[in-house]
Parts: structure tokens; sequence; C-alpha cells
């Protein structure tokens, strides 16, 4: 039984409009951040997927482990889930040949999976119910999923879909203001609006962090990986000062 407080927060944040800039900003760090450690290092996909994998499995289980929300330790977690969704994506789409339009479906197929498997067993799967292992667990599966899924839709929109990195920005932000209008002037589950935005912002961040990085001839900014992802890190950190962020509470 519910006694305090503290027992009805959850460890994942409240979700406002400065939750969807971090979000956006790590998003796109993890484009950059991801192709800084497998292009700009030499590593190649499948060693820096592994080395994400292995700071994304231990930021999963120190986020499990910690007894409230840490806004550091949050965000740490979602860059991670940020740059193996990068390099993986990547890895899959063409080292292993499956192209952009056949990672994006078997990607968005593993995403759906998760949240139907989720939504058997819990019952639901809003954020506000995050506040078990079990449910942390496969909130952070599903966010990896669809972070991974993000990079190939972005880069499939971008390079194979014909529209370029301007476009790709364009269309993805025209289609997350669109569910911003659903929020305020429809009556549409708020949970499935969430897992939209959510999951609309990673090819938002993907084909903003090429736009920046990618060289001038192929429609980019050629700006330092490394610069680029310096550049967002403090952006990110400077907002979880300046504006602190409460936690999510059970039921809202």
């Amino acid at each position: 039984m519910i006694t305090t407080k503290e027992e009805v927060l959850g460890k994942v944040p409240e979700v406002t409009l400065l939750f969807w800039i971090i979000k956006v900003a790590a998003t796109t760090l993890g484009e950059t951040g991801g192709d800084a450690v497998s292009m700009s290092m030499n590593l190649g996909y499948l060693i820096a997927t592994g080395i994400f994998a292995a700071v994304f499995i231990a930021a999963v289980a120190a986020q499990i482990y910690a007894k409230r929300f840490h806004p550091f330790l949050y965000w740490l977690t979602i860059v991670a889930t940020t740059t193996v969704g990068t390099t993986l994506a990547d890895f899959a789409d063409r080292s292993l040949g499956i192209g952009y339009a056949g990672g994006t479906t078997l990607l968005f197929a593993l995403l759906m999976g998760s949240l139907f498997v989720w939504y058997r067993t819990l019952g639901s799967v809003s954020v506000s119910t995050v506040v078990s292992p079990k449910a942390e667990m496969f909130y952070w599966v599903t966010i990896m999923f669809s972070q991974t899924l993000g990079t190939a839709l972005g880069d499939w929109t971008a390079d194979t879909a014909g529209l370029g990195y301007g476009g790709g920005v364009f269309l993805f932000t025209a289609l997350l203001a669109l569910v911003a209008a659903a929020y305020y002037w429809t009556k549409i589950s708020r949970t499935v609006l969430f897992w939209t935005a959510f999951i609309l912002t990673r090819p938002l961040g993907a084909v903003v962090g090429d736009f920046l990085d990618k060289p001038v001839a192929a429609g980019g900014l050629a700006l330092s990986r490394y610069l680029a992802s310096t550049a967002l890190l403090v952006f990110m950190v400077a907002c979880i000062l300046i504006f602190p962020q409460r936690p999510a509470q059970r039921g809202h």
C-alpha cells in the first residue's frame, strides 16, 4: 500500500516541454556521438555498438537500482539508448545489407512487439506506471527499439526517399506539430500520443545530427562530430541544471 509521496513518484521525469527539448538534443547527440565513435574513430559499427551496448546495460542497471529519480542518470541512459541505436541501426542497414527500408520495417515490428508484450504483462504502457523494476525493463527496452527505429527511419527519409536533411527536418517537425495539436485539441489517448512523439523525435534528431556533421557536398554543414557532440552535451547539462525536473507521478 502506498503511504508516502516518495512511493508515488516514479524514476522517470514528468513529461513537459523541457522534457521534449532535452529529448531532441539527446537524440541529436546520439547521432553525432555514435558517428564519432564508429566513423571518426574508425572503430566500425559492430565494435561501436558493443561499446555503447555495454554503457546502455550499465546505465539501465543503475537506473533500476536507484531508489529515486536522478535527472543526470536518466538522461545518461537516454543518451546511451540513442548512441547504441545509431550504431546498431547503421550496422543492420549497411553492414548486414538489410537496407534502410528493411531495417525500418524490422525495427518497427520489434518496437510494436515490445509495447504489446509490455501491455499484456502489466496492463499499461503509460509512463506514469513506470514505478517497478519490471516496468522499467519494458520501458528501457522499448525506448532502445524506438531509438534504433528512429535512426533507420531518419536515414531512409533523408537518403532513400530523397528528402535530404532539410526535408527530413521539416517532415518530422511537421509530424510532431500534428501530435502536439492532437494533444491539445483531441481526446486521443495521451499514452499513444506520448509514444508517437517519442518515436518521432528520434528521426528528427538523426537528420539534424547528419545535417550538422555530413559533408557539404552531401547537404550537411561538415562540422566536427566531436565539436557538435560536445555542444549538445553542454546544452543538455545546462538545461538539467537550470531547469530542475520533477519525477512523474503515478496516475498522472
